[in-house]
C-alpha cells in the first residue's frame, strides 16, 4: 500500500538503541520525506533523555503507546532479535508500516508468520539490510548478472568483528543470540544474493560461548547451480575483523572488502582475462539509501529489495545452519 502526500513519513522508534541514531534519525535529517516523531522506552527518564539529545519530540513509556499514536505512520523496529517478530507483528495490527533490524526474527517459522501477515496488511515491511541499498551492492549484482565473471563456481563471505563483552544481548539464547544470527545473517544474505539462487547448507560447524550460544561459526553451502559456497560469522574468533566477499566465475573473481558499510572504507575488484580493475563509490551511508527506499516504497509503492519473503529465505539457511552444526534453533523472547 503506498501513500502520497506532501507531508513527511512521521517514523516513530521502539526502545531506545544505540543503533537508531545511525540508522534512522542521522538521515532523516538529508530526507524531508522522513521525520521521528516518537520514541518509545520502557523507562521514562532514559527515554526522555534520548529523546531530548537526539531532537525526537514525543516519549512514549510503552511500545503500546506509541503503536496506538495516531501522529505515527510506520515504526523502525531494533529491538532485540527475539523481540522482532512479536513487535513488527503488532505494528501492522495497528496499521503501521515496518522497518524491521535484522535478523528479522528469531527463525524461518516466525518468519514465515510475520510474512504472512505482512502481505494481508498490504502495508510495507523492509528487513534493515542497509548494504543491499547502496551503489556498491547494486554494482555487484550487475557485474554478476552481465556474465562477465562466466559460471558460478564458488561464493565465499565473512562478517567477523570483535565483540569481547560477553553480557551483550547479542550473547543471549533467550534474546535469539549467537554469531550466526547477528553477524551471519549478513553473510548468508550475501551469499544468496551474489550465489544467485537459493542454497542448502552442508555442513556447519561452531565455536561455542555457551551451550547453546555460537561465538563464531562457518557454513559450507551447495547451489542449485553446482557451485559451492562458505559463509563464515564471528563475534569472538580469530578472525576478529573480516567482512567481505569473494565470488569465483570460470572467467573471472569478484572480491569486495566491507561490502557492509562501504561509507568507512571499501574496495571492490574485478579480475577477468582482459586485466584487474579496482572501482570505488560515494560515501554516502547505507542507512541513508535504505531510508529513501523505505519512503519510496511507502509513498510511491517503489519495490523493496528486502522484504519478509526474502527474510523467510534468508532465516531458513540460518535455521539450517544451526540444526548443521548440533544447536537448537533460535526461539522468539
Amino acid at each position: 500500500m503506498s501513500e502520497t502526500g506532501s507531508e513527511p513519513l512521521r517514523v516513530g522508534a521502539l526502545g531506545a538503541a544505540r543503533i537508531t541514531p545511525t540508522a534512522l534519525i542521522r538521515p532523516t535529517r538529508e530526507n524531508p520525506e522522513v521525520v521521528v516523531t516518537a520514541v518509545a522506552a520502557r523507562d521514562p527518564r532514559r527515554g526522555r533523555e534520548y529523546a531530548r539529545r537526539h531532537g525526537v519530540a514525543k516519549v512514549h513509556d510503552s511500545y503500546e503507546a506509541l503503536l496506538a499514536d495516531p501522529d505515527v505512520d510506520a515504526v523502525y523496529n531494533p529491538l532485540p532479535n527475539g523481540l522482532h517478530g512479536r513487535w513488527t507483528l503488532a505494528a501492522l495490527a495497528a496499521g503501521k508500516h515496518v522497518l524491521c533490524e535484522k535478523p528479522f526474527t528469531a527463525n524461518a517459522e516466525e518468519a514465515r508468520e510475520v510474512a504472512g501477515a505482512a502481505v494481508a496488511s498490504g502495508l510495507v515491511v523492509m528487513e534493515a539490510f542497509h548494504y543491499r541499498y547502496h551503489p556498491l551492492a547494486l554494482r555487484m549484482e550487475e557485474i554478476l548478472d552481465s556474465g562477465e565473471l562466466g559460471t558460478l563456481r564458488h561464493v565465499e563471505t565473512a562478517v567477523c568483528f570483535p565483540l569481547p563483552s560477553f553480557s551483550d544481548i547479542r550473547y543471549d539464547y533467550g534474546l535469539a543470540g549467537g554469531a550466526m544470527m547477528d553477524a551471519g545473517c549478513y553473510a548468508v544474505h550475501m551469499a544468496r544474493l551474489f550465489g544467485g539462487r537459493e542454497p542448502e547448507v552442508v555442513s556447519a560447524r561452531a565455536k561455542l560461548r555457551g551451550p547453546r550460544i555460537d561465538r563464531a561459526m562457518t557454513a559450507r553451502l551447495r547451489f542449485p547451480g553446482g557451485h559451492t559456497g562458505v559463509v563464515r560469522a564471528s563475534l569472538w574468533s580469530s578472525s576478529l575483523a573480516r567482512i567481505s566477499v569473494r565470488v569465483v566465475g570460470s572467467r573471472g573473481i569478484l572480491s569486495a572488502l566491507n561490502p557492509m558499510a562501504p561509507q568507512y572504507w571499501h574496495r571492490l575488484t574485478v579480475r577477468v582475462a582482459g586485466g584487474k580493475r579496482v572501482e570505488r563509490f560515494a560515501r554516502r551511508p547505507t542507512y541513508a539509501y535504505q531510508l529513501d527506499a523505505f519512503a519510496a516504497s511507502v509513498r510511491r509503492g517503489a519495490p523493496v529489495l528486502t522484504p519478509p519473503e526474502d527474510a523467510v529465505a534468508t532465516m531458513s539457511v540460518i535455521d539450517a545452519a544451526y540444526l548443521a552444526a548440533g544447536l537448537p534453533l533460535r526461539v522468539p523472547s
